[in-house]
């Protein structure tokens, strides 16, 4: 129970550090943003004009403002000279922020694994007197596999291991679902695993 409510917890705090970070930064630029629309609503008499739909006109152009900057950086961030200056800022200024790296860290392992995901395979990994839920990365020398397995309720956190043919199942369900089963703590695992003789170890064929 100790070691669950451990990782459950990391696990958890893992899963929204990325978003707080980013709510924390997308409401910083918005008051800066606001601060900004107010000349230029003023300028084009937006200000007259009330609300929209219930929302201030200032705080439309704040937005709109926002995504014409967000959309400006994107178009020089694909640019040779983008690149050297964002590497260089990096370097500079964020390169010794051991914070910084870990969310980076952090960022370039989730999208990773998203992209990859498709080409995982969903398994049973066999420990403990019973089963759980693993994703297959890749096959080794001499019998033995690479396993993902995911800690609930989060699919992208957990351990890497590795295990002899003879201590995997695998399982004819795609990743969307493996993936739904740990986010929802085991609901949906009659459905998925119908059929699936949990009773006996049989050899991977995989």
């Amino acid at each position: 129970m100790r070691e669950f409510l451990k990782t459950t917890i990391i696990g958890g705090a893992l899963f929204l550090l990325p978003a707080a970070l980013v709510l924390a930064i997308l409401t910083h630029a918005m008051r800066i943003a606001v601060k900004a629309a107010v000349p230029i609503s003023q300028a084009l008499h937006f200000d007259k004009m009330g609300k929209v739909e219930g929302v201030g006109i200032v705080t439309l152009v704040a937005i709109v403002l926002l995504i014409l900057i967000s959309f400006s950086a994107g178009l020089v961030a694909r640019t040779s000279a983008g690149s050297r200056i964002s590497a260089w800022f990096e370097q500079s200024f964020l390169g010794g922020l051991p914070q910084y790296q870990m969310m980076k860290s952090m960022a370039q392992g989730l999208s990773q694994a998203e992209g990859a995901s498709d080409d995982f395979k969903p398994v049973l990994v066999s420990g403990e007197g019973g089963w759980q839920i693993g994703y297959l990365i890749e096959t080794l020398e001499n019998d033995w596999v690479t396993v993902f397995v995911p800690q609930a309720p989060t699919p992208l956190v957990g351990s890497v291991r590795y295990y002899r043919r003879d201590h995997i199942k695998p399982l004819n369900i795609s990743m969307l679902q493996a993936r739904a089963i740990v986010k929802n703590i085991g609901l949906g695992s009659a459905t998925a695993l119908r059929g699936e003789n949990l009773s006996r170890r049989e050899i991977s064929q995989v």
